[in-house]
């Protein structure tokens, strides 16, 4: 489902593209919950397993190819990364990319500590306005998966499926991949119901997380 325009006549989708058309730009990582940037604009984090594809998808919402390093070996996000979008002197939001879960390759001291990392910074991050959790499109929700849900909704938090790699999946399986995934939030407090599915390689889609953003942005007054 889109949110492209509201009872009102506002056109989230050109709203967002043209948000995202602007400036954008790296700020500040983190790897500690004392390290974190100062609370600001809205912030919207991206969370899912490590080869999900989260650094290709904040490329193509910003249309650069160098916003977010991507990498052939899962598991390289090592800390928060935190994007302003907007005039430096007027950021409408902010893109928080986490470390992927679920990769067994890295150490269990690391994983840890990655997970002790987002756990409080879920928590406690009054400016956090929306946890998108991306899931392969072409396998579904896996149990990692679940268990990122389960401490979103102890949290709290809100937070909305994207399906990725939907230039992946065959158009006449992808009504039945969103479907799995609106039962399975059916009884989940913190999640928000609309699944979206997109191809951060394509496009496609994109439109529609953007037109999200932009508007729960200027529904916080950004």
């Amino acid at each position: 489902m889109s949110e492209d325009r509201d009872q009102q006549g506002e056109d989230w989708a050109e709203i967002g593209r043209k948000l995202f058309a602007g400036e954008a730009r790296f700020i500040w990582g983190a790897s500690r919950i004392d390290g974190l940037p100062p609370m600001g604009a809205p912030e919207f984090a991206f969370a899912g397993r490590s080869n999900v594809g989260k650094s290709t998808l904040l490329n193509g919402l910003t249309g650069r190819k160098t916003l977010a390093r991507t990498s052939h070996t899962p598991g390289r996000t090592q800390e928060l990364n935190f994007f302003d979008v907007g005039p430096e002197t007027q950021v409408k939001l902010r893109l928080v990319d986490m470390p992927g879960y679920g990769y067994a390759a890295v150490g269990k001291d690391k994983v840890a500590a990655w997970t002790a990392l987002m756990k409080e910074f879920l928590r406690g991050r009054a400016t956090l306005a929306r946890v998108f959790i991306l899931v392969d499109g072409r396998h579904g929700l896996k149990e990692v998966d679940g268990e990122m849900m389960d401490l979103l909704d102890r949290s709290a938090v809100s937070y909305q499926i994207v399906l990725t790699k939907r230039d992946e999946v065959k158009a006449s399986a992808r009504e039945a991949a969103v479907g799995a995934v609106r039962q399975a939030l059916a009884r989940r407090p913190a999640a928000h119901p609309d699944v979206l599915f997109v191809s951060g390689q394509t496009g496609e889609g994109v439109a529609d997380l953007r037109a999200v953003m932009a508007r729960i942005a200027a529904e916080r007054g950004a």
